[in-house]
């Protein structure tokens, strides 16, 4: 029986009979491959793990476990899957190379290997090449084994001889499967793959991490069919230049997406920081016009991030806007507003405005402090460096309460500020931390006011 040809939509994931240049499913331009389904579907390899047929229960028939959890030894990577990893979940580790994704797995098998077996397959380095980087890291343990193999059914038929309660596959797109004639790497095998892996932990209860490889737009290589197979979709951020990594959570089916884990690399490896507030103020500049310190939420940790602005005269006839960890969009609703509302010309001055540190800032909070950050600029005057901003801009100008103040001000002032500017309204009932005063403004044109004085 000869391999079937069809196409597949790498964005939804839809089949079609021919080629097309747009998928008629998701509407997506350019993103129709060919597809071989495999000459027969072979089970060999994942099968043999489970003997016993399923059948269907009820609810109240199905008896939960107190244990489903298991600490992984990174207090962050353990936040951002949501209190550790579960067992039988399937999990994707993605992110630009060299960013930390091999490193931070092999770190977790030290601990995790204290208490159960773990297997590592890696598609991409020899045993040799990752015992060299065992010991740069320091794990040693005689509960780890690694294989280096690209051959899926056999990887699994060495899998059911070891019977780890870990498997770590590094990469997704480095393994094939025999029956399928496809090349490593394609949409077909990194389909046929990932279902084999899914079909391991629903029928087993085995942890299984997967290591995948992001193309040039930044976005998880293979088909968009893999995020929706994986229980959790773990994203590895950082500028190459820096040896900060900030780990986000896209999906998650047993925890939040908003939280983030941070960590530093160095020489021995990835370093947790507990404490990423400070990491993104040190080095703060103290009487420089033009930078203010926000308070966001990201998850449920409260993080400071110090907004930078800069106001300068253009040269041309439509000023620039430049914008880097903040929405360009938003950008250039908030300076509209400053100049309607606050009487700031900025219509002739270019405005750039950049987050320290490499953090996104996308809630409605971190409005406020960009507002007093150009206007600090724009005017020429510090804005004193004990002292934040937290506040929802409207378009007319009033400022708007956000949720989860009390939280972020116990922040504020366990790092020693002084002084926060708050929206007048919704904030009858917010008691101000010992040591912070609140200083509450209505609109912002009181709230600049307030900074530049202060």
């Amino acid at each position: 029986m000869k391999a079937k040809t069809t196409f597949l939509c790498t964005s939804c994931g839809n089949e079609l009979a021919k080629w097309a240049g747009r998928c008629p499913a998701c509407g997506e331009w350019n993103t129709i491959v060919e597809y071989q389904t495999p000459k027969s579907v072979s089970t060999k390899g994942v099968s043999n793990f489970d003997k016993n047929p399923r059948r269907p229960r009820t609810l109240d028939q199905i008896v939960g476990s107190e244990e489903i959890r298991f600490q992984t030894g990174m207090g962050e990577l353990d936040r951002v899957l949501g209190g550790g990893a579960v067992r039988g979940s399937l999990v994707l580790f993605s992110g630009a190379p060299g960013i930390g994704k091999s490193t931070l797995l092999l770190q977790i098998c030290q601990t995790i290997c204290k208490d159960q077996k773990v297997l590592y397959i890696s598609g991409e380095e020899s045993e040799h090449q990752l015992k060299l980087r065992a010991e740069r890291l320091g794990v040693h343990s005689d509960q780890l084994y690694v294989l280096s193999e690209t051959n899926l059914t056999a990887a699994l038929e060495e899998m059911g001889q070891l019977d780890p309660e870990l498997l770590i596959i590094d990469s997704i797109q480095t393994m094939y499967r025999p029956e399928n004639e496809s090349a490593p790497g394609s949409v077909s095998q990194v389909k046929d793959c990932a279902m084999s892996l899914l079909q391991l932990c629903k029928q087993t209860g085995k942890t299984v991490f997967l290591v995948g490889h992001v193309n040039k737009e930044g976005s998880i290589a293979g088909p968009k069919v893999l995020e929706h197979m994986v229980d959790a979709v773990l994203y590895f951020e950082g500028e190459r230049e820096s040896s900060y990594r900030l780990l986000r959570s896209d999906k998650n089916r047993f925890g939040s997406t908003n939280e983030i884990g941070v960590f530093e690399m160095n020489d021995q490896g990835l370093r947790e920081v507990p404490n990423p507030s400070e990491m993104l103020l040190s080095g703060r500049p103290k009487g420089t016009p033009g930078t203010c310190v926000a308070c966001v939420m990201e998850g449920s940790r409260p993080i400071l991030a110090e907004v930078q602005a800069l106001v300068a005269s253009t040269s041309f006839n439509v000023p620039r806007r430049t914008s880097v960890g903040v929405d360009y969009n938003r950008m250039n609703l908030l300076l509209a507003v400053m100049e309607k509302r606050a009487g700031m010309n900025l219509s002739a001055f270019d405005a750039y405005v950049n987050v320290v540190g490499g953090l996104q800032l996308t809630e409605p909070a971190s409005d406020l402090p960009i507002v007093i950050a150009v206007a600090s600029s724009g005017r020429d005057q510090p804005v004193s460096e004990n002292l934040a901003a937290i506040g929802e801009v409207g378009l007319t100008g009033e400022l708007r309460a956000v949720g989860n103040l009390q939280q972020r001000l116990q922040e504020l002032s366990r790092l020693g500020f002084q002084s926060c500017i708050i929206p007048r309204h919704g904030t009858d009932e917010i008691i101000a931390p010992k040591g912070l005063t609140l200083l509450r403004a209505r609109n912002i044109r009181e709230a600049v006011e307030a900074a530049l004085q202060a």
